[in-house]
């Protein structure tokens, strides 16, 4: 019997960032703030309580999702089993990682925690992983199981191996109650940032990654990756001649882009590294339509930026959704620009930034962005 074919795909981590503030209070309740989707919310610390088992001890295996908690929880918000709308998954995800992370305690606390992001949700970006990331690196050092990094003349902290892998094992709890079934990937790039290497179910982060700097674009064509990931397996079945070979040449694909990467991190990029990432994501991108997860707003966006000599591809599940765009170091300011009004005249959304930023950080209240505090403030 032929063994299963397995490919390597490369993640890599966007320089926009979801930022979290945690305060304690002494009103015995439990508030969520997240003003990028217009919520704010409160639980009486009593009445959570109330949803612990006996046993809050119960609660602390972070490999399981414990099904009998979550629909507690489903009850006391009001959420069906097919509800899927980013608020109620939002709330949900956040419950649960705060009752399981103080739940040995035998207390919980009284708190106010605001969640703002640059990224914009459900467009295929990690916004959700984004924000379980921060919710489990916050409530993990507020609970004291991981400690407070931060020294009076630093602003920004990491932690370490060990505590990463904490956070990560949370965050994908909080990833399993919003998606159902991920693969961890958008959690992993979100906790270590960078570049990550997944195959075979195994995801390893690459040591060293150069910063790229790219046009990230939303076409705000809605998608279900879902039913786009249905229609691919649907095509293997129908072509295995056809796709199988296609799906090969995406993993041929990847594996040159990270040697390609590897290179420009040990060595000085050169234009010829930039010239074999251009034509890497020229073919990959004419797999993916060729594999039926294209769209015409994504065609739009890969030839209104080719006729700037720029080169783009869809990110995240295709259907729709966002694509990015490399600039080179050399790419004159008045081409992006020009390229930038071009993709808005389309009616797209673009923002110019990077790729391969590091992961969560433990930042003092003065690091944040002004604009993150003054969108909490004001809300």
């Amino acid at each position: 019997m032929r063994r299963p074919l397995t490919r390597v795909a490369l993640a890599v981590s966007l320089n926009l960032r979801t930022y979290l503030r945690l305060q304690a209070t002494s009103t015995s309740k439990v508030c969520i703030n997240l003003p990028n989707i217009n919520t704010f919310l409160s639980w009486d610390v009593t009445k959570l309580k109330q949803l612990l088992p006996d046993s809050g001890a119960e609660l602390g295996n972070v490999n399981e999702l414990d099904a009998e908690l979550v629909r507690r929880l489903r009850d006391l918000v009001g959420v069906s089993n097919g509800t899927l709308d980013t608020r109620s998954m939002a709330i949900l995800a956040f419950l649960y990682i705060y009752l399981s992370v103080f739940a040995g305690s035998g207390e919980l606390p009284s708190l106010t925690v605001s969640v703002w992001s640059e990224l914009p949700t459900g467009a295929g970006l990690g916004s959700s992983a984004a924000y379980s990331v921060c919710l489990a690196a916050a409530l993990l050092s507020a609970s004291g199981t991981i400690p407070s990094l931060l020294s009076d003349q630093e602003s920004t902290a990491r932690w370490g191996e060990v505590e990463m892998e904490l956070i990560n094992r949370w965050a994908f709890q909080g990833e399993r109650i919003i998606h159902g079934n991920p693969s961890g990937v958008d959690n992993a790039v979100g906790t270590w940032g960078g570049i990550l290497r997944y195959h075979s179910g195994k995801i390893t982060p690459l040591n060293r990654v150069p910063m790229l700097r790219i046009l990230l674009t939303n076409t705000k064509v809605p998608r279900s990756t879902k039913v786009l990931v249905a229609g691919v397996k649907d095509k293997m079945n129908k072509f295995p001649s056809i796709i199988n070979p296609v799906l090969e040449s995406v993993n041929a694909v990847s594996c040159t882009c990270e040697q390609t990467l590897s290179e420009m991190t040990n060595d000085t990029p050169t234009p010829e590294h930039y010239n074999i990432l251009e034509e890497l994501i020229d073919i990959n991108q004419h797999h993916l339509n060729v594999m039926g997860v294209g769209h015409p707003a994504l065609d739009t966006l890969c030839r209104v930026t080719l006729a700037r000599g720029l080169h783009s591809k869809l990110t995240g599940a295709g259907g729709g959704g966002c694509g990015i765009t490399l600039l080179r170091p050399e790419t004159e300011c008045s081409v992006i620009q020009n390229t930038i009004q071009d993709l808005r005249d389309c009616g797209y959304d673009c923002w110019e930034t990077s790729v391969g930023a590091e992961g969560v950080q433990q930042h003092s209240p003065l690091a944040f962005k002004e604009e993150a505090l003054e969108v909490l403030a004001r809300y």
